[in-house]
């Protein structure tokens, strides 16, 4: 497997590679609270020697209702990104979901991201691949492993084999996700890094009538699992206080929880790629 690079200090892939970690807020709520999570996420990865990419939404455009929070926009959504990134020097991650957002956010981010639900929009993937430095393709929640290869396939066709994809979890009846975790090795031996997306996994899709409900306290058994069984990277959406997020706060971490969580999964990490 060939490593994707993102920056100097952070490249994700290869079987004796150390476990990335992608995290920050479901969506940028404000600039202050998100430069600060992120300076917590970058002095923490950096005292465990964790390769990191911080991420926020700057438009949640799929929520559940229309009177859902969605961000700040792209102009200014993408204006803290970038002050983020100069200021802290990390890589950043966002997803896109127009076709006129692409051009703009492949400017700022160091990864563009293509939502579950846009995974199978032919002439979307194409256009991302064709301008962003690296895609991440979230795998939809409908559909099997093996399909995500004719997804990375359009993506080649632009020439940009710098692709990243996410497990996020299958639906399963109504309102509920679960994680097969045979999808993992099975994505990974299409050649691409494979992250899994711990929080997203427990998330209850509309689960509460107008917003997606979910279940934190279960991230950090399904985190352990992943890491066990072989991932590149690993992503988490996280929060100071998760109760009072204006976005997917019942399934995001709060920050406090995790020096101890990403303590153990650089350790089964270290023992799954270097038995």
């Amino acid at each position: 497997m060939e490593q994707v690079v993102i920056n100097e200090r952070v490249a994700i892939g290869g079987q004796r590679e150390g476990i990335v970690l992608i995290a920050g807020p479901c969506v940028i709520e404000d600039q202050q609270s998100t430069r600060d999570t992120a300076c917590y996420l970058k002095n923490l990865t950096e005292e465990l020697g964790i390769p990191f990419v911080f991420k926020a939404s700057y438009d949640k455009a799929n929520r559940t209702s229309s009177d859902s929070f969605r961000g700040p926009g792209l102009t200014e959504g993408l204006r803290i990104l970038k002050a983020i990134r100069d200021e802290l020097k990390i890589p950043v991650l966002s997803d896109v979901h127009r076709f006129e957002e692409i051009g703009p956010a492949s400017e700022v981010l160091d990864i563009v991201q293509i939502p579950a639900f846009l995974c199978r929009q032919t002439d979307f993937i194409v256009e991302v691949a064709r301008q962003a430095k690296v895609i991440n393709i979230k795998k939809g929640q409908f559909l099997a492993p093996r399909d995500i290869a004719n997804v990375i396939a359009k993506a080649e066709t632009t020439g940009n084999h710098k692709i990243i994809v996410t497990e996020r979890g299958v639906s399963f009846g109504y309102n509920n996700l679960v994680s097969d975790f045979r999808s993992l090795p099975l994505m990974r031996a299409l050649g691409y890094p494979v992250v899994y997306d711990g929080t997203h996994s427990v998330q209850l899709p509309g689960g509460t009538g107008k917003a997606s409900g979910g279940e934190r306290e279960m991230v950090p058994y399904l985190a352990r699992a992943a890491v066990a069984v072989g991932v590149d990277g690993l992503f988490l959406e996280v929060h100071p206080n998760p109760d009072r997020a204006l976005c997917d706060g019942p399934n995001s971490l709060q920050l406090e929880t995790l020096p101890f969580l990403l303590k153990v999964l650089k350790e089964i990490d270290g023992i799954v790629k270097n038995p």
